[in-house]
Protein backbone atom coordinates (compact mmCIF):
# COMPACT_ATOMS: atom_id res chain seq x y z
CA UNK A 1 0.00 0.00 0.00
CA UNK A 2 1.23 3.45 -0.91
CA UNK A 3 0.61 6.16 1.64
CA UNK A 4 2.42 9.02 -0.11
CA UNK A 5 1.02 11.31 -2.73
CA UNK A 6 1.83 10.41 -6.31
CA UNK A 7 3.81 13.00 -8.24
CA UNK A 8 2.57 13.57 -11.79
CA UNK A 9 6.11 13.90 -13.11
CA UNK A 10 6.76 10.25 -12.25
CA UNK A 11 3.67 9.12 -14.15
CA UNK A 12 4.49 10.62 -17.54
CA UNK A 13 7.32 8.16 -18.18
CA UNK A 14 5.22 5.06 -17.49
CA UNK A 15 3.45 3.06 -20.16
CA UNK A 16 -0.29 2.39 -20.32
CA UNK A 17 -0.19 -1.02 -18.62
CA UNK A 18 1.77 0.30 -15.62
CA UNK A 19 -0.66 3.18 -15.26
CA UNK A 20 -3.67 0.86 -15.40
CA UNK A 21 -2.10 -1.42 -12.79
CA UNK A 22 -1.35 1.53 -10.53
CA UNK A 23 -4.92 2.77 -10.96
CA UNK A 24 -6.33 -0.60 -9.88
CA UNK A 25 -4.01 -0.66 -6.84
CA UNK A 26 -5.08 2.84 -5.82
CA UNK A 27 -8.76 2.02 -6.20
CA UNK A 28 -8.50 -1.14 -4.09
CA UNK A 29 -6.61 0.79 -1.41
CA UNK A 30 -9.32 3.46 -1.47
CA UNK A 31 -12.02 0.82 -1.03
CA UNK A 32 -10.16 -0.63 1.97
CA UNK A 33 -9.80 2.79 3.58
CA UNK A 34 -13.48 3.51 3.08
CA UNK A 35 -14.47 0.26 4.77
CA UNK A 36 -12.10 1.04 7.66
CA UNK A 37 -13.66 4.49 7.99
CA UNK A 38 -17.17 2.99 8.19
CA UNK A 39 -15.95 0.45 10.74
CA UNK A 40 -14.82 3.33 12.95
CA UNK A 41 -11.20 3.96 12.05
CA UNK A 42 -9.08 6.94 13.01
CA UNK A 43 -9.55 10.43 11.61
CA UNK A 44 -6.20 10.17 9.83
CA UNK A 45 -7.99 7.92 7.32
CA UNK A 46 -9.86 10.96 5.98
CA UNK A 47 -6.69 12.68 4.78
CA UNK A 48 -5.43 9.42 3.28
CA UNK A 49 -8.74 9.03 1.42
CA UNK A 50 -8.38 12.58 0.11
CA UNK A 51 -4.81 11.95 -1.05
CA UNK A 52 -5.80 8.67 -2.71
CA UNK A 53 -8.67 10.29 -4.59
CA UNK A 54 -6.35 13.00 -5.86
CA UNK A 55 -3.74 10.40 -6.86
CA UNK A 56 -6.38 8.46 -8.81
CA UNK A 57 -7.32 11.69 -10.57
CA UNK A 58 -3.67 12.32 -11.47
CA UNK A 59 -3.26 8.83 -12.93
CA UNK A 60 -6.47 9.21 -14.95
CA UNK A 61 -5.37 12.62 -16.18
CA UNK A 62 -2.07 11.22 -17.44
CA UNK A 63 -3.84 8.27 -19.12
CA UNK A 64 -6.33 10.58 -20.86
CA UNK A 65 -3.68 13.10 -21.91
CA UNK A 66 -1.44 10.44 -23.46
CA UNK A 67 -4.43 8.87 -25.21
CA UNK A 68 -5.45 12.25 -26.65
CA UNK A 69 -1.91 12.99 -27.82
CA UNK A 70 -1.78 9.60 -29.59
CA UNK A 71 -5.12 10.35 -31.25
CA UNK A 72 -3.84 13.75 -32.38
CA UNK A 73 -0.85 12.04 -34.00
CA UNK A 74 -3.16 9.48 -35.66
CA UNK A 75 -5.53 12.10 -37.09
CA UNK A 76 -2.78 14.60 -38.01
CA UNK A 77 -3.06 14.43 -41.83
CA UNK A 78 -6.61 13.12 -42.08
CA UNK A 79 -9.40 15.15 -43.67
CA UNK A 80 -11.64 15.18 -40.61
CA UNK A 81 -10.82 15.47 -36.91
CA UNK A 82 -13.03 14.09 -34.11
CA UNK A 83 -15.15 16.76 -32.43
CA UNK A 84 -13.37 16.55 -29.08
CA UNK A 85 -9.97 17.14 -30.75
CA UNK A 86 -11.11 20.21 -32.68
CA UNK A 87 -10.47 23.69 -31.25
CA UNK A 88 -13.33 24.83 -29.01
CA UNK A 89 -13.49 28.56 -29.82
CA UNK A 90 -17.05 29.94 -29.72
CA UNK A 91 -20.14 28.71 -31.49
CA UNK A 92 -20.22 31.75 -33.78
CA UNK A 93 -16.54 31.36 -34.66
CA UNK A 94 -17.03 27.69 -35.54
CA UNK A 95 -19.90 28.55 -37.87
CA UNK A 96 -18.11 31.41 -39.60
CA UNK A 97 -17.05 31.09 -43.24
CA UNK A 98 -13.52 29.85 -43.78
CA UNK A 99 -11.00 32.18 -45.44
CA UNK A 100 -11.36 30.21 -48.68
CA UNK A 101 -15.16 30.38 -48.62
CA UNK A 102 -15.11 34.12 -47.89
CA UNK A 103 -12.86 34.93 -50.87
CA UNK A 104 -14.90 32.93 -53.43
CA UNK A 105 -16.57 35.03 -56.14
CA UNK A 106 -19.48 33.74 -58.22
CA UNK A 107 -19.43 33.76 -62.05
CA UNK A 108 -22.10 36.45 -62.15
CA UNK A 109 -20.10 38.65 -59.77
CA UNK A 110 -16.92 38.13 -61.83
CA UNK A 111 -18.72 39.25 -65.02
CA UNK A 112 -20.21 42.26 -63.25
CA UNK A 113 -16.78 43.31 -61.96
CA UNK A 114 -15.22 42.87 -65.40
CA UNK A 115 -17.88 44.81 -67.35
CA UNK A 116 -18.59 47.48 -64.73
CA UNK A 117 -15.34 48.15 -62.87
CA UNK A 118 -15.04 50.62 -60.03
CA UNK A 119 -14.72 54.08 -61.55
CA UNK A 120 -11.64 56.14 -60.87
CA UNK A 121 -12.11 59.82 -60.13
CA UNK A 122 -9.41 62.47 -60.15
CA UNK A 123 -9.95 64.63 -57.08
CA UNK A 124 -8.24 67.99 -56.93
CA UNK A 125 -6.46 68.53 -53.62
CA UNK A 126 -7.12 71.92 -52.06
CA UNK A 127 -4.17 73.74 -50.64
Amino acid sequence: MSTTKIKTGQLWGKNKDDLKKQLVDLKTELAQLRTQKVAGGANSKLTKIHDLRKSIARVLTVINATQRSQLRIFYKNKKYLPLDLRPKKTRAMRRRLTKHEATLVSEKQKKRQMHFPQRKYAVKAEA
